[in-house]
């Protein structure tokens, strides 16, 4: 198994950067900025060889430039989003493969947050990098895509092995929690994982990752039963100020 960090950045964003002792290769997913990847590089002796991006938002993408110009990182992204992520090396889409060492990723088309959106799943490590796809309890916005993608990657995802860990991008659990348990009243796995939400972001604690057996128990979206649910759900969330 290779070492995943977590690194904070910016408001919210979490930035990812795995290690493959065997290789020596480092990875970082979705840089939001340079400097906290760099200096985490190099408090462990690592050195940075790939950045991959799910998508092309600047929280993602926007410390793909200063990492590569430090490193000579290769950068890989969503071949949709080419033209809005200049510092590419290579582009990917559904079914292509990508490799940390001898650890290989499958390539997901995972569209509605944004148009080219892509996800990254490890299935012999039972890993995938979700970017703004899926959070812990929610989903990202459907900034460019619509309803159908969105329940068509919920559904996707809920299929996986319930001990699948999925690293999503941004601390929102607090927020997904407390709408889930409006969207959810009676689903008392929502109150009791609410209540553990709440103490750890009360420590500092982040929620990140989260494992695919906890979303399907406790996720409105990834629990909506039709593509109008999920619609209607994530318009709610949208508004909604608990």
């Amino acid at each position: 198994m290779f070492e995943i960090v977590r690194i904070p950045a910016l408001s919210d964003n979490y930035i990812w950067m795995a290690h493959d002792p065997a290789s020596g290769e480092t990875l970082v997913i979705d840089p939001a900025e340079s400097e906290p990847v760099l200096a985490a590089a190099r408090e462990r002796g690592w050195t940075i060889s790939q950045i991959w991006n799910t998508h092309w938002h600047p929280d993602h993408t926007g410390g793909n430039a200063a990492i590569k110009a430090a490193t000579g990182a290769r950068v890989t992204g969503p071949a949709a989003e080419a033209a809005k992520i200049p510092t590419l090396d290579a582009t990917v889409g559904e079914g292509d493969t990508v490799r940390l060492g001898a650890h290989v990723a499958s390539v997901w088309e995972t569209p509605a947050h944004t148009a080219g959106h892509v996800s990254y799943h490890f299935a012999d490590d039972g890993v995938i990098f979700v970017g703004d796809t899926l959070f812990a309890m929610g989903c990202g916005r459907l900034f460019e895509g619509d309803a159908a993608q969105m329940f068509a990657n919920m559904q996707r995802l809920a299929a996986l092995p319930g001990s699948t860990q999925a690293y999503g991008a941004h601390e929102y659990t607090l927020a997904n929690g407390r709408y889930a348990r409006v969207a959810e009243p009676d689903n008392a796995a929502i109150a009791e994982r609410l209540a553990d939400v709440e103490a750890a972001r009360a420590a500092g604690e982040a929620t990140m990752p989260t494992t695919i057996a906890l979303e399907r128990a406790t996720n409105p979206f990834m629990r909506a039963a039709s593509i109008e649910q999920l619609a209607e759900r994530r318009a709610a969330k949208d508004a909604f100020r608990g």
